[in-house]
């Protein structure tokens, strides 16, 4: 009898691999008929764009085009098929979603995948094949223009987003572009600069969420970015593309270039890019056009190349537009509506709450003073990059009329001019930083008359804006003088700041009580952030990065490595980003990594690892009691870290191992269990090109921040 079940089981796991083979040896065999029915002009014909936004099919064999779309905030408008302008399509709006940075923020897969859901669903209405998200380089300095686009400076946060976002997306048969690959930290001189990082950085900081986005989010498609790594262009290096992504990696799908990311025919086709996007001039003369028809009849790139390339973006399109049961797809629904503010509403993050002003005892209030004018400012368009023509997009001040209005008189007062383009040069946009004394003249009478100033500042996407970094960390627009103005004439002032990248709160973390950090916060953003004010949301963002005292501070700025000397960014601080610089150096951040506020409390106990001794190829199971000490219902998220106390190498002080958001109501008591394979305690090795764990000691650290770690454990690895 034992027999037979064995056998029968065997027979049932065989079989099951079995029809799984048999479908991609189908797709494959298929995929193979189509490529031989193909000459050499069709097949080149599908390897770079035919319009700003897609690349040719194949009508005659039943093949439509691959369309793409922008982006990581949502589907953007419709613009004209050979120019950026408008289409002026009145059937194009859609919903703005929280900014990359935002999603960081959550420190929840579940969101992650939500907001791909809602792209998926959006760009299949819209009959887009590819999006152009997600987008989660590593927030390498915090200048960077596109740092709110980005998630965070931890691979192993950014890893497990990623993972989310691209299922999200691609569970609607819409292919995931992610990018920028690789190590793309800078907007100044992006399309030139040449970012010299060794091997080991690359390996545990850069690759890890693409790495993860490939190999469990099964990624359908990844963009090469514009710079340099290491001497060779991302849309022609050989390590990166070949080597990695598609040979270590085992990556299925296309490499397509950034627009106008492509610089060479041969060395891009030998070194594994498929599709070139957004070059300029004829079509017909693009690299991968008559140039590379040229370059494969004169032997300098083979047939089978060519055909590798139109293999994988048939198998794209297999899984997407030529798909089964492909979904029909919607916009800006209620359940899209409700995803946003979900997001939203995990994201926003209690920096200070002293006095304990938060939430807004309603019945005390009956004058409210909404200043700034990022209280009336909407985020879905602005500078350069995606941009979504928002269905709509509800404003922190309608918001705020919308749950205080009925209890309440709510006034409203500019407060500062935002005078900044970013297609403006330095010399136009000149003066941006003053303040305008008439608006704070303005705001403090408003706020003198109130029992309660909200006081809305921070960036906007001008201001912050793929195309170029910021020059400082200082706040724009003459903030901090009505910051003071406004403060000095109401003690219950509550400091909103809606931004997507760190900047120097110094003067307001020493002088205010009540600070809270939103986004570009999507379309529901005046809503969540209501409700957080309010207390019908209990605050539960944490930083996905580390806001530094002072530039200095941050380790690009003080090695002296951006943005680089003659276009070449030596990144000297290798492993040591974000918090891993901060902690081993010993240099304290204006707020840590991981850092935010509830309005009730918790505490852990009770932490331990399952065993005391591991093997290398064992998992590590750590267990943690948290409590909701406090008498509302709220969210902590459990940050596990890891230190290497003696290693035969540099290691960082701690590194972000596991994390988990736990919900509880007052009073509750949960055990979350956290799991590390003893593998991933591994560093890379470059002399010997393999990841390796040393046998000894290691620290389990449990915190709900990188500078908050209130129990450890010693484990010991064989």
């Amino acid at each position: 009898m034992k027999y037979t079940i064995a056998c029968f089981m065997a027979f049932f796991v065989a079989g099951g691999v079995s029809a799984q083979n048999k479908s991609e040896l189908a797709l494959k065999t298929k995929i193979n008929s189509i490529i031989k029915k193909m000459t050499l002009e069709e097949k080149i014909g599908m390897l770079h764009g035919n319009a700003l936004f897609s690349s040719a099919g194949m009508p005659r064999l039943g093949i439509p085009e691959l369309t793409c779309d922008d982006g990581p905030l949502g589907v953007r408008e419709e613009i004209k098929r050979f120019d950026w302008a408008s289409a002026n399509w009145t059937t194009d709006s859609a919903m703005f979603l929280p900014n990359g940075s935002a999603i960081a923020a959550t420190w929840n897969p579940v969101m992650a995948n939500k907001y791909g859901v809602v792209i998926g669903e959006e760009a299949n209405a819209r009959k887009k094949n590819v999006m152009l998200a997600p987008a989660f380089n590593i927030c390498r300095m915090p200048l960077c223009g596109r740092t709110y686009e980005y998630y965070s400076e931890d691979p192993y946060l950014n890893s497990q987003l990623a993972i989310q976002s691209v299922k999200g997306i691609q569970s609607q048969h819409v292919a995931a572009c992610i990018k920028h690959f690789a190590a793309n930290n800078q907007e100044l001189d992006r399309d030139s600069v040449n970012t010299i990082v060794d091997e080991r950085a690359l390996r545990e900081i850069y690759l890890p969420a693409f790495k993860a986005a490939v190999q469990q989010g099964n990624a359908y498609t990844v963009m090469s970015a514009y710079n340099k790594v290491n001497g060779y262009w991302c849309s022609e290096n050989d390590f990166l593309l070949n080597k990695v992504l598609k040979n270590e990696w085992g990556f299925k799908g296309v490499v397509m270039s950034d627009w106008a990311g492509t610089h060479h025919t041969v060395a891009a086709a030998n070194n594994g890019l498929d599709i070139e996007m957004g070059s300029s001039g004829p079509y017909d003369q693009w690299y991968f056009a008559q140039p590379l028809l040229a370059a494969v009849k004169a032997g300098q790139v083979s047939v089978k190349t060519i055909d590798d390339k139109v293999s994988r973006i048939l198998w794209l399109m297999y899984h997407t537009s030529m798909s089964t049961h492909h979904p029909k797809g919607s916009i800006v629904t209620p359940e899209h509506a409700k995803a946003a503010y979900d997001i939203a509403s995990e994201s926003i993050v209690l920096l200070k709450n002293d006095n304990h002003l938060l939430p807004l005892k309603t019945s005390a209030i009956k004058r409210i003073a909404v200043i700034g004018d990022n209280a009336v400012r909407t985020f879905a368009l602005g500078g350069y990059g995606a941009g979504v023509k928002a269905k709509y997009e509800v404003t922190a001040l309608e918001g705020i009329k919308s749950r205080f209005g009925k209890t309440a008189s709510i006034s409203f007062a500019q407060g500062y001019r935002a005078n900044y383009q970013a297609s403006k040069t330095d010399e136009q946009n000149r003066g941006y930083d003053k303040p305008d004394q008439h608006l704070i003249d303005e705001a403090v009478a408003l706020a003198k008359a109130s029992d309660v100033a909200i006081l809305c500042i921070g960036s906007n996407r001008e201001y912050e804006s793929e195309g170029h970094d910021r020059k400082s960390l200082e706040l724009p627009f003459g903030e901090q003088a009505l910051v003071n103005s406004v403060s000095a004439v109401n003690p219950n002032t509550i400091i909103v700041i809606m931004a997507g990248a760190p900047y120097n709160l110094n003067e307001i973390k020493k002088s205010n009580h009540t600070v809270v950090w939103s986004w570009f916060n999507g379309s529901e953003a005046g809503n969540a952030l209501a409700d957080v004010l309010k207390g019908v949301i209990n605050p539960s963002g944490k930083l996905p990065f580390t806001f530094p005292v002072s530039l200095h501070d941050s380790p690009a700025f003080n090695l002296d490595t951006y943005p680089g000397k003659g276009l070449t960014a030596d990144y000297k601080e290798g492993i040591l980003v974000g918090y891993r610089w901060y902690d081993t150096k010993n240099i304290e951040p204006q707020f840590p990594f991981g850092y935010g506020l509830s309005y009730t409390d918790f505490s852990f106990s009770n932490f331990s690892a399952d065993k005391s001794i591991y093997k290398k190829d064992e998992t590590i199971q750590a267990k943690v009691t948290i409590k909701n000490t406090g008498d509302r219902y709220g969210a902590e998220v459990v940050q596990l870290y890891v230190s290497d106390p003696v290693c035969s190498v540099l290691r960082p002080e701690k590194e972000l191992k596991g994390f988990k958001k736990i919900f509880l109501k007052p009073g509750e008591i949960k055990t979350v269990e956290i799991r590390v394979k003893v593998a991933d305690l591994a560093f890379y090795d470059e002399l010997k090109k393999a990841w390796k764990v040393e046998a000894g000691e290691f620290v389990l650290q449990l915190g709900n921040s990188s500078r908050h770690i209130s129990k450890t454990v010693k484990i010991l690895v064989k």
